[in-house]
């Protein structure tokens, strides 16, 4: 892999930073401590391309790979990480209607979602299956040209705010294979929201379960065929968790950052706290854990973007080290600042918050390294 970006990817990296700072950083605590969906701001993104990275242009996409996502994700993460990773699921959603859709689906969907005059959710996990996603019980029941749905979902970023709602749901035997992939649109007769979820981060984005009762869906919003639902919410999870894994980056970054000015400035014993060997050595481990993090990152979306047949694994490597370094680095600046940094009137707290549900959404950590080790005991090479 060539580390060195592009030309073209330094313009998108500092298109997402100048937005990032200008139009996220200035409301972000405003936004957490209220509980506010930054619908505006978000709208603002879709119109610079951030809402459809990864789609293709014909129906107003930004024709971008995953690399230039991850850098995107990392700049909007360091200034708010609640809305870039909800821009992250737009945009997963987004991109399976484009891999997975019909043309007529494509046409339907996707110039609304790229522009997100209509904001999507992904909807897979289940009250009754977290880590264990194929056991999923949602049902589906054919009736001429209409699906009915019974069952619910859980932890839906969106809730009811959201237009759309990729879905998997059981329209077959148990198991992967009887998985398949619904658009559901907001309206639907027999959806309903359960309430609003109490969280200890992510609060800039609304979440709750979705309810099924006898919803009637059409036939003709499946993306892909019967069984395929599995095989396209694994799909979308791989480019996910490299989204997210560069969304704790963000956050890391800015900490370190926060962190390293705090003990610049802060005295004791007659001392700068930087005059402190154990102080730069804690600086400097956070910084290598960053940079080793954002490698990892970067290499896992230049594979997905060759379509390396190992892309899976490296994803799970790059969200796993990502996610646990980027939540060890806000805490090391939270301890850095010591009382300081309990304070809601000093970011630190916010951010670690936000962080600490990485290590468990897109596939926990622990399934990260099931992931991993799977594959090691078929005979990866890792060369």
């Amino acid at each position: 892999m060539d580390i060195a970006l592009t030309e073209d990817l330094k313009a998108v990296q500092e298109t997402a930073r100048n937005f990032a700072r200008t139009r996220l950083a200035p409301h972000a605590a405003r936004w957490d401590e209220q509980k506010i969906f930054p619908v505006d701001e978000l709208r603002e993104a879709a119109a610079l391309g951030l809402a459809a990275i990864y789609v293709g242009e014909e129906f107003g996409g930004s024709g971008l790979n995953r690399l230039a996502a991850a850098l995107v994700f990392e700049e909007l993460s360091a200034a708010c990480v609640s809305t870039a990773a909800f821009l992250s699921i737009h945009n997963m959603a987004s991109w399976m209607v484009d891999r997975f859709g019909s043309p007529e689906q494509r046409r339907r969907y996707l110039p609304d979602m790229t522009r997100m005059a209509k904001i999507a959710s992904y909807c897979l996990t289940e009250p009754g299956s977290g880590s264990d996603a194929a056991a999923l019980k949602t049902k589906a029941v054919r009736e001429g040209d209409h699906y009915l749905l019974n069952g619910s979902k859980a932890f839906i970023s969106g809730a009811d705010r959201s237009d759309l709602y990729v879905c998997m749901v059981r329209t077959g035997v148990d198991g992967p294979k009887g998985i398949s992939c619904l658009v559901i649109e907001k309206g639907t007769p027999g959806l309903s929201f359960g309430k609003q979820e109490r969280k200890l981060g992510w609060n800039s984005q609304p979440t709750a379960m979705l309810i099924f009762e006898n919803a009637r869906v059409p036939v003709a919003n499946r993306l892909g065929e019967e069984g395929q639902g599995f095989s396209i919410a694994m799909g979308g999870l791989d480019g996910g968790r490299i989204n997210i894994g560069a969304c704790s980056l963000g956050a890391a970054r800015t900490c370190l950052e926060l962190a390293r000015d705090h003990v610049a400035s802060r005295k004791q014993f007659g001392h700068a706290l930087n005059e402190f060997q154990s102080i730069q050595f804690k600086l400097a481990d956070m910084a290598t854990e960053l940079e080793a993090a954002r490698l990892m990152i970067r290499s896992a979306a230049a594979r997905l973007d060759a379509k390396d047949p190992e892309a899976t694994i490296y994803s799970a490597m790059a969200k796993r080290f990502a996610t646990d370094a980027g939540f060890a680095i806000c805490n090391e600046a939270l301890q850095l600042h010591g009382g300081y940094g309990y304070l809601k009137d000093y970011p630190i707290e916010r951010f670690l918050r936000d962080v600490r549900v990485h290590q468990i959404l897109e596939g926990t950590n622990e399934i990260m390294r099931v992931i991993i080790a799977r594959r090691l005991m078929q005979g990866l090479a890792l060369a």
